[in-house]
């Protein structure tokens, strides 16, 4: 007599932790592409200041559009990992996405890198978009500093993006909202992003900001074709600092 077959479901394993981490950032990176909001925020309005302030000529006896390029880069890297993430995280603890997230295979360590790789598929987009408006504008960046300047941008966004982290694991989601968009004009505004910060005096302490370290090594490899270095260590300082308070006090719910 033969037996019967077994056709209880079995439980399949999970897939590698590569393959999970790469599928959570594509499934970031869309919904990021198709939001209006993020968009607006992320690609259009930086859009808009590149071409405002090379319009108006506010930055004429600075470098023109060589000066203005490299913190409209800032400003959109500031938008993204930031903004962008800071309130999408914090509505996704609030409602509860965040805590169950955190329990499937993914884990809570694929759920941040997941993110991170979200953010840097969208300032791909982002140094696309604008960069080449840009150079349609005169831009003409040293190609011995592009090199740093791709690094200054990945590391601006490690730092904000840890950032707009601990701040959504901290406060409400309105508040994250709130708090993101306010720094982020204000950063970008009177933050050393868009415009270059004074290096003497007292004012010289306004460069350890991480929106004037991101400006300012923006602007040093684009037009020295230098490497940034000092400021890509307060960056790195910046992130570590909120990656650790993160651990510290973020809450999954």
């Amino acid at each position: 007599m033969s037996r019967a077959a077994d056709l209880s479901p079995q439980p399949s394993a999970p897939a590698p932790a590569l393959r999970r981490v790469l599928a959570h950032g594509r499934y970031e990176t869309r919904n990021t592409l198709r939001n209006g909001e993020q968009l607006l925020v992320s690609i259009v309005l930086p859009l808009l200041v590149l071409i405002g302030i090379h319009r108006l000529g506010l930055l004429a006896g600075s470098g023109g559009i060589d000066a203005v390029a490299p913190g409209v880069l800032a400003l959109a890297v500031m938008a993204s990992a930031f903004t962008g993430q800071g309130i999408a995280t914090g509505f996704e603890r609030q409602y509860g996405v965040l805590a169950y997230l955190a329990t499937t295979p993914l884990g809570p360590t694929g759920l941040i890198l997941g993110k991170a790789v979200a953010v840097l598929s969208v300032i791909v987009v982002q140094v696309l978009v604008l960069g080449s408006t840009a150079w349609a504008l005169g831009w003409s960046p040293s190609p011995a500093g592009l090199l740093w300047l791709g690094i200054g941008l990945v590391t601006g966004a490690c730092a904000f993006t840890a950032l707009g982290l601990l701040l959504a694991g901290t406060v409400r989601a309105e508040a994250t909202l709130a708090i993101t968009n306010l720094a982020w004009v204000l950063m970008g505004a009177a933050g050393g992003a868009v415009f270059p910060l004074h290096h003497e005096g007292p004012a010289g302490v306004l460069l350890l900001l991480p929106s004037a370290a991101l400006g300012e090594a923006a602007r040093t490899a684009s037009a020295e074709g230098s490497a940034p270095l000092v400021e890509i260590l307060i960056l790195a300082g910046w992130a570590v600092a909120a990656v650790l308070a993160a651990r510290r006090w973020f809450r999954w719910r």
